[in-house]
């Protein structure tokens, strides 16, 4: 098993950017790694944990709440822990990180950054169109806000960037910030890298 310290990653992105397949392709990749890793999706936890609530303001915050204790808890036993919450409040996300700072854990916030006219392209189940069409109250973008990432940790570009690369990018994060292991090949390219001059004489 690789050394790893917990953190709890936070993607948060109108619906459709892209939040969940990022997610999901990087839990693959650090489980290929032996690497312990949690994702807690908002269409997963919404049929359980939090299947008593709406989509009002309040029951959005509740909803950030819950998770929050959580993903405060897998982050203390050094858990990898992945969010994908449009969580469209800047002050429910600040929450978020306050309460697992302050808990001794790390959280980075991970804006997911796609283009309105672009998750609605990529809206197969219909639902902006059944927002724009009012059959669908409180939808973030349409008829609900989502106040955009004041200054988050990274920014992923889904519009522009393929999976591989969003989640490249969290990725290089994790190990540049030392939460979990480089590489073994990368290491050693980067041992030949800072080693590879010229001979003495």
């Amino acid at each position: 098993m690789r050394k790893q310290k917990g953190i709890t990653v936070w993607f948060t992105g109108l619906s459709g950017a892209g939040k969940t397949t990022v997610a999901k392709e990087i839990e693959k990749q650090l489980k290929a790694r032996k690497i312990y890793v949690q994702r807690l999706d908002g269409d997963i936890v919404r049929k359980d944990l939090t299947r008593d609530l709406g989509f009002t303001a309040e029951d959005r915050n509740e909803n950030i709440r819950r998770n929050t204790f959580v993903a405060k808890l897998l982050t203390q036993n050094d858990i990898i822990t992945l969010c994908s919450f449009i969580s469209p409040y800047q002050k429910a996300r600040d929450y978020a990180r306050q309460q697992i700072e302050r808990a001794g854990g790390s959280f980075i916030e991970v804006f997911v950054n796609a283009p309105l006219a672009v998750c609605e392209e990529r809206d197969v189940k219909g639902l902006y169109q059944q927002a724009r069409e009012g059959k669908i109250e409180n939808f973030t973008g349409i008829s609900d806000p989502y106040e955009e990432p004041e200054n988050p940790d990274l920014e992923l570009k889904t519009d522009v960037e393929s999976i591989e690369e969003s989640s490249e990018k969290v990725i290089r994060y994790l190990e540049d910030e030392g939460y979990i292991d480089k590489k073994e090949g990368e290491a050693i390219e980067g041992f030949k890298a800072r080693f590879s001059g010229p001979e003495p004489v």
